[in-house]
């Protein structure tokens, strides 16, 4: 095109120096601090792609788990309990973010966590006529609806390699995920995650794979007081196609704190409970 490549170097103009003038008015026009002025009589308003958490159940008396999903591939990533590129608009609305969880290794289950979700939402509400099925071959629902609480449970040989993403935690929590079950847990970050979300770490007993199917009922009586006496093993019954059979579950090297997390269903409601 007839043009000339000129280097920097052969550029012919006289250096001169130019004082440097900072103006903040863009920052102060579109960033409000608000440190040390509080209003409380504004509402705060969220944007079109920003929710609040839902709100979260301390840890109840008894549990009922259902099996949503179960991976036994050697090893779970956190990429694969919730994926990072197609999701990172989503960061600020739990509700939406949690729609692709495992939705690369498992798509149907977000929906079998939200049915199950459906019946710790009719248990909250008193609904114990919809919960015969969900007790059946248990106990008479209307006695033990109040006092048990309902929620999913991933099965997973070794889950949470890779990143330290605590949404692969927290996007189950707002499923309605109460528990995971593991021969052992890939990183003590994603164990950690767990627990700060409410979900109960399980592990199996001496590490050993145990057969699960989606839809099998895990009932463990006594959960709560398990958890505050600080014991290792829980006794569980699980509900399956084949029957009914007894499993020994670990809740093995709990700090105290970690264990008041649990009971408290979360760590926001942990310090919720430390500000009263």
């Amino acid at each position: 095109n007839g043009g000339v490549l000129t280097p920097a170097t052969e550029v012919c103009t006289e250096e001169k120096e130019y004082e440097y003038k900072f103006n903040n008015m863009v920052y102060e026009n579109r960033v409000y601090n608000g440190f040390g002025k509080p209003m409380p009589e504004h509402e705060l308003r969220f944007g079109p792609n920003i929710a609040d958490w839902p709100n979260m159940q301390e840890l109840g008396e008894n549990i009922l788990l259902e099996v949503a999903s179960v991976i036994t591939d050697p090893v779970t990533t956190t990429d694969e309990l919730i994926p990072s590129g197609e999701t990172s608009s989503f960061r600020s609305n739990p509700l939406r973010l949690a729609e692709f969880t495992l939705s690369r290794k498992d798509p149907n289950y977000v929906g079998r966590a939200k049915q199950i979700q459906a019946l710790e939402k009719a248990r909250l509400n008193s609904e114990y006529d919809k919960l015969d099925a969900v007790f059946s071959g248990i106990g008479d629902a209307k006695e033990l609806a109040p006092v048990t609480q309902i929620g999913s449970v991933v099965y997973a040989v070794k889950p949470g390699d890779g990143s330290a993403r605590e949404q692969a935690a927290s996007c189950q929590k707002v499923l309605g995920g109460y528990a995971n079950i593991a021969c052992a847990y890939a990183t003590k970050r994603y164990r950690s995650n767990l627990i700060n979300w409410g979900i109960l770490p399980f592990t199996t007993l001496n590490g050993e794979h145990v057969e699960f199917n989606v839809g099998d009922r895990i009932f463990i009586k006594g959960i709560r007081k398990a958890v505050e006496d600080g014991s290792e093993q829980v006794n569980a019954k699980v509900y399956g196609i084949d029957g009914v059979r007894d499993i020994n579950l670990c809740l093995n090297d709990l700090s105290d704190n970690e264990r008041e997390i649990l009971l408290s269903g979360c760590l926001i409601n942990y310090y919720n409970i430390q500000e009263d």
